[in-house]
């Protein structure tokens, strides 16, 4: 049996890979939780959302009273479209969006961000590999305005 200490850690980390915007679904928060050492099972993070008293928006899994990242804030206000492109992902913006998209992106420390070059409607985000770049895309696209690109 875990210990209430294990329990609230384990809380701890959900709250923060939400509002880091690793919530799009419990399989995203189960992969981001293996990312950081914490084996659950499907049933244990169902128990533990419900715990938490998240609740699923359209942008993922929302805990009451926890504020989004920089990267997430950055992401809702900027991003139109995340493509990849073998290691690397593009991301579109609005004109002017892509200098702060980049620093919120650089600043995040996201696993699979290794940097990021940024225009005036582009950011090129590098990532270790083909792999993570499918993944860093279809987790920033859930953030995307879905405005038309100019």
């Amino acid at each position: 049996m875990q210990t209430e200490t294990l329990i609230q850690k384990r809380r701890a980390l959900i709250v923060q890979l939400i509002a880091d915007g690793h919530g799009t679904s419990q399989q995203s928060l189960v992969e981001a939780l293996a990312e950081h050492g914490v084996s659950v099972t499907q049933a244990t993070l169902s128990r533990d959302l419900r715990e938490l008293d998240a609740r699923k928006s359209v942008h993922g899994y929302i805990v009451p009273g926890s504020a989004p990242s920089p990267l997430v804030k950055a992401l809702n206000l900027w991003l139109k479209s995340a493509t990849p492109a073998q290691n690397l992902v593009v991301l579109r913006t609005p004109p002017g969006g892509a200098s702060p998209l980049a620093v919120a992106v650089d600043g995040s420390g996201h696993s699979k961000i290794v940097g990021s070059i940024a225009g005036d409607d582009t950011v090129m985000v590098i990532t270790p590999s083909s792999k993570a770049a499918l993944a860093l895309a279809d987790e920033f696209n859930v953030h995307a305005t879905g405005r038309e690109a100019s």
